[in-house]
């Protein structure tokens, strides 16, 4: 039950926009401008509710078929069942959400501006959540509030009540007050209205630039992390070229973690007695699991790719054979995924001293820039994006498997292709600091001029597929 103050808030702005008039050329334009990113971020597969749809209008700009509106204005919700007859709509707000049902995407588009109780209103979309539930949002930057009112007279933006203004900062804390954690944050947006040539070349290349002076700002966020309610099995995959001295340590050196561990070798081509190595640990396992294969194709990427499929684990981990990244730090990547505090645990070398021969000088200035690069292009800080040792959840490899084709068939070492994958399903990545320790056997694979350019390439889809859109 509500307050009296409340109420009478939520009366008024319902009864403003039971008079406001239908969505002009303007105002149908700019809903498109949100909906373009809006399409970026939500899979047209998903279901999805938007608190606060008004007439539908960017719910229409959506590709998605199973749609939900709920809205404060009788007439708005009456327009936009006329305007989507395949969607939902309910007469409700925010604070007063009643829905009985869960969905994988919510929006809420600037109607915190108009909210009664922001807390409230984030609190009541808990119970539509689930824990791969993505909250979607966007508000004005308060910099463009001596334009926007003008512009509302003038009609080229919409009416609207007294409003909110909330600064990042401002969600951002009401966002952790009612549980729930950012994901991704970002700025689109130097030219909401129509204007040929300018307004494209504005807002796809100068605002990822200009992010200070972008009109909208977008939010996503995940229901803060619950731990699994039974300890999850985990598979280890061990890709392997040229490794055999490293091979009689692996047993002893990977850690039995949550309900049970497997490690699967995936031997790549050899000119040294690695497989061979390998069948000795199959002979004998001293009572572990163990798999064992030899891929079918070339590359790191190639070789994780057929350990996953061949893995049973609930959670899929991928260490380096050369022994760099300690196998005892594997538990850290575990609990950091089986705690829910991250959907993607991604290794990082560069916060604690590494030992002296691990890593030569321009290999670590390379990585210190892409690791800032990538943490641009992704939005999310990523301090060391090639350290080979990811871990994620089966479930959700299989949800990035399933949209591999959006990024294509680009990475020949694996680890950008699943972190552009998680990137893209706005999964809440972390990096866990390793030690990293000097090859003791062997020579490393990496070819630093190839490879860097290879790199460099992947810089550009990154940029394509998730920043200049």
């Amino acid at each position: 039950m509500i307050s009296h103050l409340l109420r009478r808030h939520l009366d008024e702005v319902a009864a403003f926009f039971d008079k406001a008039p239908p969505p002009n050329s303007h105002t149908r334009h700019y809903r498109g401008q949100l909906a373009h990113y809006y399409r970026q971020l939500i899979p047209a597969s998903a279901s999805v509710l938007e608190v606060g749809c008004g007439s539908g209008t960017l719910l229409g700009h959506l590709p998605n078929q199973d749609i939900t509106g709920v809205d404060g204005s009788a007439k708005q919700i009456e327009a936009a069942t006329a305007a989507l007859p395949h969607g939902k709509f309910y007469q409700q707000t925010g604070e007063e959400l009643t829905l009985d049902r869960k969905f994988d995407a919510i929006i809420v588009s600037e109607t915190l501006n108009q909210a009664a109780d922001v807390q409230l209103f984030l609190e009541n979309l808990q119970r539509v959540s689930t824990p791969q539930t993505r909250l979607h949002l966007n508000f004005y930057n308060g910099l463009w509030r001596p334009i926007l009112t003008p512009a509302a007279k003038l009609g080229i933006k919409s009416p609207s009540p007294e409003s909110n203004w909330l600064a990042p900062q401002d969600v951002r804390n009401l966002l952790d007050l009612a549980g729930w954690e950012i994901v991704t944050s970002q700025a689109r947006l130097l030219c909401p209205i129509n204007i040929p040539v300018i307004e494209p070349l504005l807002n796809k290349f100068i605002a990822p630039l200009l992010p200070i002076f972008c009109l909208t700002h977008y939010v996503t966020a995940r229901p803060r992390g619950v731990a699994a309610t039974a300890p999850p099995t985990v598979s280890v995959i061990v890709p392997a070229r040229n490794e055999a001295g490293n091979m009689p340590v692996m047993l002893e050196r990977i850690p039995d973690m949550g309900g049970g561990t497997e490690i699967v070798f995936v031997e790549g081509g050899s000119t040294d007695n690695t497989w061979e190595e390998i069948q000795k640990i199959v002979a004998d396992p001293k009572g572990r699991k163990v798999l064992a294969l030899q891929q079918s194709g070339k590359g790191k990427g190639n070789a994780v790719r057929e350990g996953f499929a061949a893995a049973t684990g609930d959670v899929l981990m991928i260490l380096d054979a050369d022994l760099t990244m300690p196998p005892e730090d594997l538990p850290k990547f575990f609990d950091a995924i089986a705690s829910g505090k991250a959907e993607f645990a991604n290794g990082c070398r560069l916060v604690y001293p590494m030992e002296k021969q691990a890593m030569q000088f321009f290999n670590l200035c390379a990585n210190k820039f892409f690791g800032l690069a990538f943490s641009w292009l992704l939005g999310q800080p990523l301090k060391d994006t090639l350290c080979g040792t990811k871990v994620l959840t089966r479930e959700d490899y299989e949800k990035i498997a399933a949209n591999r084709n959006f990024f294509g068939e680009f990475d020949p070492f694996g680890d950008f292709d699943l972190l552009f994958g998680a990137a893209k399903l706005n999964m809440k990545i972390a990096d866990i600091p390793i030690r990293y320790r000097d090859r003791t056997y062997g020579e490393t694979n990496i070819q630093r001029w190839r490879h860097g350019l290879l790199l460099f390439q992947m810089l550009a889809v990154a940029a394509t597929k998730l920043k200049f859109l």
